[in-house]
């Protein structure tokens, strides 16, 4: 479980294949703190941590995850969104995210609005999808690329963010540019709700 917050962005060192899955290794500050089997979000998706050397650890994502996530784009030297699970003695500073990515969606629009920047993201819009609570809500909790934001102007296949310096700067969002690949996860709460009101009205 995590919340949204990311502690930073790491640095892809290296990128191999090993069948359908492929090991990605990074360099970030805390890898001296990790350990073999513990759950860090890469970008939102929760990935296994199995090998650590020096200031480098890897992690593997398996076929499924990379067909659903943009973590298959991934190149030597970019930054990729970390977050070490949620300790339950703490405060929840995001929301409930659970590091399973639902969508991609790509990045539409990229604008400056006194002192934030405006992000707006555009996804395939599904229906029976939408109805089972995969969509936002205006001022509604969305995970992008692992960062726990607000959303505004929401509509059926698209919505935007406003980002502060600060998450600017230090998440991967100063890397976005129309045409970026992003990584989704709807609110879980939303998802429960839709899916107890789809039961109720079935009875």
């Amino acid at each position: 479980m995590f919340s949204g917050i990311v502690e930073e962005f790491a640095t892809v060192t290296a990128l191999e294949a090993d069948g359908t899955n492929l090991n990605i290794t990074m360099k970030c500050s805390f890898t001296s703190e990790l350990k073999i089997d513990q759950s860090v979000a890469h970008n939102g998706v929760c990935l296994t941590v199995v090998d650590i050397k020096g200031e480098e650890y890897t992690v593997t994502a398996i076929k499924e995850t990379l067909e659903r996530s943009n973590l298959g784009l991934l190149n030597v030297g970019d930054k990729v969104n970390v977050e070490r699970s949620m300790m339950m003695n703490g405060r929840l500073d995001g929301h409930i995210v659970q590091g399973h990515v639902d969508t991609t969606a790509v990045c539409t629009e990229v604008k400056e609005c006194n002192g934030s920047t405006y992000f707006t993201f555009e996804y395939v819009f599904d229906k029976k999808m939408a109805a089972e609570g995969y969509m936002t809500v205006e001022k509604g909790s969305v995970t992008v690329n692992g960062v726990s934001l607000t959303v505004c102007n929401s509509n059926d296949n698209f919505f935007s963010v406003a980002i502060i310096p600060y998450t600017f700067e230090n998440t991967n969002f100063h890397t976005f540019k129309v045409g970026t690949k992003v990584n989704l996860e709807f609110d879980i709460i939303g998802k429960y709700i839709s899916r107890l009101q789809k039961y109720s009205a079935e009875k």
